[in-house]
């Protein structure tokens, strides 16, 4: 007697039969998967993308960016930072440039007099100097930055938040500064290291001590160091600055913040691929239930298969392999879906869309696992099924 066999061919032939019969329940029980899979997809593909855009944020602005500022007091008063802190910092070996700030809370500015002055928008006007630009890598998106001249004369140029609470869409144009006009000459693009300076009107600090009573006490310093001396300088700044209190400074770097964040991200991230797999795990259990409809509708079929001598195992391939379809089938449009919402969510955020090559390989794996999982006890069960079945209507 020959023995029965079961070529490949004709086992995946054998699992689409089931599913052409009911396409409507098959859709459906491969939607779950897909749901499970895409989300899993676009959580990871758009973390990634955010990543990645982090990442080129970082490495085009650098890190070695640090802030210094005066903590307070053990009064409890705020400590000024001295006249000569930011001359102080520049001899220190290591350091690639400085600037400092000074915001002037007497100071307020309106896009003309007639403004209510109780209307001032939440703006910071802040003296600066000429390096400040170079230093935190700030961006004119329209204008002229302060220069050696301009930081005498009443001119200002204003952060990308200030300028729209303003109503300033281009440059020279006056705004009313303190108790005079003073003219527009450059609009900052966000400024991604001091956002600060987005909600700030800037003035040069020669015309801040000449006119608008400056004491030339800065408020910030931002301070660049050579990668190989961060440490170094970091131990050296608060004594070099404030040597009879240096505990009275306090040094941060702004790029640890965006990392803080990014940190966040990845929580968050963990939350969603949670969800994502409890999705998946949902359209398992879907699949198995269909499965085992469909063992009980086709038992007919199966006793008529075993009777024509197809053994246990031929049926429990048959069923396994209808699973292994349904599941590949919700695998697949699940990773379209995720890739396209990722390029979507990406385009929408001016990122580079990105999806590494082992969340498609997870995906799927995972995809194929759950298939056969959720196909094993329902074809089982449908081996079990006796030749008999098929007279028994």
């Amino acid at each position: 007697m020959t023995r029965s066999t079961l070529l490949p061919s004709d086992m995946l032939r054998l699992g689409l039969v089931g599913l052409r019969a009911k396409p409507v329940r098959t859709a459906l029980s491969a939607l779950g998967v897909a749901i499970g899979v895409a989300a899993m997809v676009a959580v990871l593909g758009i973390s990634a993308s955010s990543q990645a855009k982090l990442q080129a944020t970082l490495a085009e602005l650098g890190t070695n960016l640090f802030t210094i500022e005066a903590s307070q007091s053990m009064s409890g008063d705020d400590s000024l930072l001295p006249e000569r802190a930011q001359g102080r910092l520049d001899r220190l070996d290591g350091t690639q440039g400085s600037a400092a700030i000074a915001n002037l809370p007497e100071v307020s500015v309106y896009r003309s007099l007639h403004v209510d002055p109780s209307h001032n928008g939440g703006i910071t006007v802040t003296a600066a100097g000429t390096e400040l630009q170079k230093v935190v890598a700030a961006e004119l998106a329209q204008g002229t930055w302060l220069s050696e001249t301009s930081i005498a004369q009443p001119s200002t140029v204003l952060g990308a938040t200030t300028a729209e609470r303003l109503g300033v869409t281009s440059p020279n144009v006056d705004v009313w500064l303190g108790d005079m006009n003073v003219r527009v000459i450059g609009i900052l693009e966000p400024v991604a290291l001091a956002p600060e300076l987005d909600s700030a009107a800037l003035v040069g600090t020669a015309f801040a001590q000449s006119q608008l009573g400056f004491s030339g006490h800065p408020s910030k310093l931002y301070l660049r160091i050579g990668e190989t001396h961060i440490e170094q300088v970091r131990n050296l700044a608060p004594a070099a600055i404030r040597p009879d209190q240096p505990g009275a400074i306090a040094m941060s770097r702004p790029s640890d913040a965006l990392a803080a964040a990014a940190a966040a991200d990845e929580v968050f991230t963990s939350m969603m691929l949670g969800l994502g797999s409890i999705s998946l795990l949902v359209g398992a259990i879907g699949i198995a239930n269909t499965m085992i409809i469909s063992v009980i509708e086709r038992r007919r079929e199966i006793g008529l298969r075993r009777a024509l001598g197809a053994t246990r195992r031929h049926v429990q391939l048959q069923f396994v392999c209808e699973a292994l379809v349904l599941s590949g089938l919700g695998g697949a449009a699940g990773i379209t879906i995720g890739v396209l919402v990722t390029f979507g969510v990406a385009a929408w955020n001016g990122w580079t869309p990105t999806v590494p090559g082992n969340v498609l390989l997870i995906a799927a794996v995972a995809t194929l696992v759950v298939g056969a999982l959720a196909g094993l006890y329902p074809a089982v069960r449908a081996s079990r099924t006796p030749p008999t079945a098929a007279l028994n209507g």
